[in-house]
């Protein structure tokens, strides 16, 4: 793990030069004055006993603590700053979920569907309450259940209420993705638009609606990403009066589509799967990273460094430094 220390106000680090020039007055001042006793006492062996060495290294230890408050200090000044992972404000996002009839598919247990919602549902945990989200259900067509929102619960509720279709239509699912996007209000003047992202999850092909291609050229256009997840078993099927259907998921378009859009693709084969796609994706819409101002760690240790060079001096010499 590697910690990266930046400086918010880099020009006050030059402060440090004073306290260079400092420890270089100290030194200087030190040399002479062991000049000095030398020059008064032309004995040696005298010279041993009146100014013995043993005081000297306490003396320049608490010289030393001070010297490394000072520098402590002068960096808490210049505002130290690391990266730091903080929570996106007004981030929204909206989970398009695919209810064609392939997802009524018993290779995930209970069913793709059942696993799907609860996986939705954990995901509402994984994003701050502070972002927006929204619901999009689609088969053969699109419909925005749940228009973007910060009432979570209003999207549990449209995720358990989910009901099968006919048909498949990514593209009418990505359309109707960016219809509830818009319906956020627009930002106010020299405010950045709102980040946005889509997170579609389907276990088939478009077999229904506009194509693919449209929609991914709708999602570029707005530059908005949409996120991915195929969800199923190549061996999944359906039964269809009386005849077995095979619906494994469509990895590689629905690879493409997340490639093209600058989203994330995620190919999830059981319930476990899904849900940890689900809590990748919340935590990359729910945070970002950032500068962070830690001034006050070092204001705190140039303190502690103050008090340990006053305590030392007043132990060893009975004075404060």
């Amino acid at each position: 793990m590697t910690f990266a220390l930046d400086f918010l106000a880099p020009d006050r680090l030059l402060l440090l030069l004073a306290v260079a020039a400092l420890v270089v007055v100290y030194v200087v001042t030190q040399l002479r004055r062991r000049s000095t006793y030398a020059v008064r006492f032309t004995n040696l062996a005298l010279l041993d006993v009146v100014a013995p060495r043993r005081p000297g290294w306490r003396r320049h230890v608490a010289a030393g603590v001070l010297i490394g408050a000072m520098v402590t200090l002068v960096v808490a000044f210049a505002q130290p700053a690391r990266d730091e992972e903080v929570p996106v404000e007004r981030a929204t996002v909206v989970l398009a979920i695919d209810v064609s009839l392939s997802m009524e598919a018993t290779d995930v247990a209970p069913t793709r569907l059942v696993a799907a919602q609860e996986a939705a549902t954990e995901f509402l945990d994984t994003v701050p309450d502070t972002i927006n989200v929204g619901l999009v259900s689609f088969s053969g067509s699109a419909t925005v259940v749940v228009p973007p929102t910060t009432d979570h619960e209003d999207v549990r509720r449209g995720i358990e209420a989910l009901r099968l279709g006919e048909g498949t239509g990514i593209g009418e699912a990505i359309f109707a993705s960016l219809d509830a996007l818009a319906t956020l209000p627009d930002p106010v003047e020299d405010e950045e638009p709102v980040p946005a992202t889509i997170i579609v999850l389907t276990d088939g092909e478009t077999t229904m609606g506009r194509p693919n291609e449209a929609g991914v050229d709708a999602a570029i256009e707005a530059e908005v990403p949409v996120s991915t997840i195929a969800f199923g078993t190549e061996d999944g099927s359906i039964t269809i009066e009386g005849q077995t259907v095979p619906v494994p998921p469509d990895l590689d378009t629905m690879e493409a589509i997340a490639d093209d859009t600058g989203g994330l693709f995620f190919g999830a084969e059981d319930a476990g799967e899904l849900e940890s796609a689900y809590a990748d994706l919340g935590s990359s819409v729910g945070s970002e990273t950032e500068l962070v101002d830690i001034s006050e760690w070092f204001v705190g240790a140039g303190l502690v460094l103050l008090l340990a060079a006053a305590g030392l001096s007043l132990v060893w010499f009975a004075r404060l430094p």
